[in-house]
């Protein structure tokens, strides 16, 4: 149901481009100019979005264990790098205009902004519903509220102009959208940071994890962990498991069995990959550090 939706908004996204770079030529409004080469990107971030969420509902195969989830993560990153690049480029044009104000025609400009508004408020409908299912849909909702306030700023700058002739507003405003774009993006950036740095998840503190484990009575210590994200919606853990004594292989399955409950109630963890051991590791350390086998 999402990828209709992220299709319809493309569509809609283009339509509003289109409009306001015409519009903005004949007004000579850089507010307009600007929003139409900001919609022109969000157009390209949501198409991509659509299509990464078709790629990512691929099975997984020999090539991608893992399946294709990540793109998403991917997808989020380029469009929040692209949309950072956009809004700065905006800031020096703004400048520009500061500097050499130009008559506007603020009555081309209402009215194209007034069509983008619409626009962007059926596009935000559309993804509102799924914008918590994942980064990346999250990265293109931004996108679009981003878009929302811009053509409701060039409306008022539209107004502005119109009945008092401060031109000046125009270039004012594509430097208060260009703020909030970059304030709002950036948040989206450092997440998809962390994930593809394969950090810990937000939330979670290893030592919290280390505590809970040991409450089995089967385990004697927990070392070589890693928690990571492979999504924003998909959490891994694999670790180390010191036994207190040597099991049989179905007596171990049964402390498998109460690991995977307890990682999954306590902190939502559902894909675990534990290698049990009984006195076999000489490095004891929560986290194993790879470098100093390099040493």
């Amino acid at each position: 149901m999402e990828g209709k939706k992220l299709f319809w908004t493309v569509l809609l996204n283009l339509t509003i481009t289109i409009a306001e770079f015409v519009g903005g030529i004949f007004s000579n409004s850089l507010a307009l100019i600007s929003d139409a080469f900001h919609n022109l990107g969000d157009t390209f971030a949501i198409l991509i979005t659509w299509i990464t969420v078709k790629i990512s509902k691929r099975p997984s195969d020999h090539a991608h264990t893992f399946g294709y989830r990540r793109i998403q993560i991917l997808a989020a990153l380029f469009n929040s790098v692209t949309l950072i690049a956009i809004s700065i480029f905006l800031l020096f044009e703004a400048y520009e205009r500061f500097m050499n104000p130009e008559p506007i025609k603020s009555l081309v400009m209402l009215v194209v902004a007034s069509i983008g508004l619409i626009a962007n408020l059926v596009s935000v409908f559309l993804l509102q519903a799924h914008q918590k299912e994942n980064i990346n849909i999250k990265a293109a909702y931004l996108h679009l509220i981003g878009d929302t306030l811009s053509s409701v700023a060039v409306i008022i700058g539209g107004v502005l102009i119109y009945f008092y002739s401060i031109y000046w507003i125009d270039p004012l405003i594509t430097v208060i959208i260009s703020l909030y774009i970059i304030k709002e993006t950036y948040q989206v950036l450092y997440r998809t940071y962390k994930i593809l740095m394969q950090s810990t998840p937000p939330g979670i503190e290893i030592s919290k994890v280390v505590e809970v484990l040991l409450i089995l009575p089967e385990v004697n210590g927990v070392h070589h962990i890693h928690i990571w994200n492979l999504t924003d919606t998909e959490m891994h853990f694999e670790g180390h498991l010191d036994l207190e004594k040597d099991l049989h292989v179905s007596e171990s399955s049964k402390v498998i069995d109460k690991v995977q409950a307890l990682l999954i109630e306590e902190f939502g963890i559902k894909h675990i990959t534990i290698q049990l051991e009984f006195n076999r590791c000489d490095d004891k350390e929560i986290i194993h550090q790879e470098n100093k086998n390099n040493e």
